[in-house]
């Protein structure tokens, strides 16, 4: 039985965009563009005759917007993912996060240069990893008696505790570390805003973002939460009822200084090819408050966070994990799982509750 391969329709006004996106899609293993379309209308009207699986869809377009494409995709093409293409402003920032709640996988941005082949690698090196993982999801897994079927995702069950950890001690639990990654400005959309303004810890998220999308993150989550939400800055006091977003293209730790706790931003070099990383903070974190931190690993694709999570359960930190039917993509929190660092496995819409349960308000 051939392997299924992932059919894209992109969709861009721009003939170069249309060019360099369909050059790039057609090097990635398992894909194959099913078609183009000059503009959202075009777009709509395509998606019946190509039954693509997937959608690369500019914002900026004539007639129809990428936002009003994904509004009408959501209404009659719910099964269809979409990723997508911003530009590197700050008011593209702030669409781009409109459009991950309203259901976009995930995006990628326009490089800023002119070269073709410098964007094509630039959009290959975002596109590439995620696309393959979802290639691999859809893609039959081989059998023992050489038979290929497709397995649902759903089929496999999360290796879960049977019951949650024992509540803290009062006072134990410090701080709330979070890492997420792929799907999360959804996921954070939803777990913020339902955390109590007087949380008596403060919370800090690395989540893998460019530079100019972390502070129309942060904004647009203050503006939703009881809690204050800022984009972290070096020298930073780490407060109860707030929460410390790691700026994108920097890293983040945690440090004591004086009695005091501080958020210390600078320019190390990525970790697992991230920058900011889950593991450089959550190793942070195990080094300033050991068994008095929580960890929380949720939606995302890739590894980052387990080593960092290993530090910490080692010093009696407790750890939390999304679990597999509420991600976008489980792999971040599926390798923590599968590394025996996660106490406890729950879903989107029960974290933030568990957090309250953990750290004692």
């Amino acid at each position: 039985m051939p392997k299924r391969l992932l059919r894209v329709l992109v969709v861009d006004d721009s003939v170069l965009y249309r060019k360099v996106l369909s050059d790039v899609l057609s090097t990635i293993p398992g894909v194959e563009v099913a078609g183009t379309a000059t503009d959202g209308r075009v777009a709509l009207a395509k998606i019946p005759q190509l039954r693509p699986d997937l959608l690369t869809l500019d914002f900026d377009m004539p007639d129809l917007d990428g936002l009003e494409v994904l509004q009408q995709l959501r209404a009659d093409h719910p099964e269809l993912k979409v990723v997508m293409v911003s530009s590197h402003t700050r008011e593209g920032a702030a669409v781009t996060l409109k459009a991950l709640e309203l259901g976009a996988l995930t995006f990628v941005t326009k490089p800023g240069t002119d070269n073709p082949l410098e964007s094509r690698n630039a959009l290959f090196g975002q596109l590439s990893p995620i696309l393959c993982e979802i290639v691999a999801q859809i893609r039959p897994s081989p059998q023992p008696d050489g038979k290929e079927r497709e397995i649902p995702r759903d089929d496999v069950r999360d290796p879960a505790p049977e019951k949650a950890a024992p509540l803290p001690g009062p006072g134990r639990i410090q701080i709330v570390a979070v890492g997420i990654s792929t799907g999360g400005p959804k996921a954070l959309a939803e777990l913020i805003p339902c955390l109590p303004g007087e949380l008596r810890v403060p919370v800090v998220i690395v989540q893998h973002m460019p530079s100019e999308f972390t502070a129309a993150l942060a904004e647009s989550l203050d503006q939703k939460s009881a809690l204050t939400v800022v984009e972290a800055g070096d020298g930073m006091e780490l407060k109860r009822g707030m929460v410390f977003i790691a700026p994108g293209g920097r890293q983040m730790k945690v440090v004591q200084d004086s009695g005091k706790y501080r958020i210390e931003i600078n320019d190390d070099p990525p970790e697992n090819h991230c920058q900011p990383s889950v593991d450089y903070l959550f190793r942070s974190v195990s080094r300033v408050y050991g068994k008095h931190a929580l960890g929380v690993i949720m939606t995302g694709m890739g590894s980052d966070g387990v080593l960092g999570l290993r530090l910490m359960k080692r010093l009696g930190a407790q750890v939390i994990a999304q679990d597999r039917q509420t991600c976008v993509v489980f792999g971040m929190p599926g390798e923590a799982i599968h590394a025996g660092v996660v106490d406890h496995i729950i879903p989107l819409n029960q974290i933030a509750a568990e957090i309250v349960r953990r750290v004692g308000i």
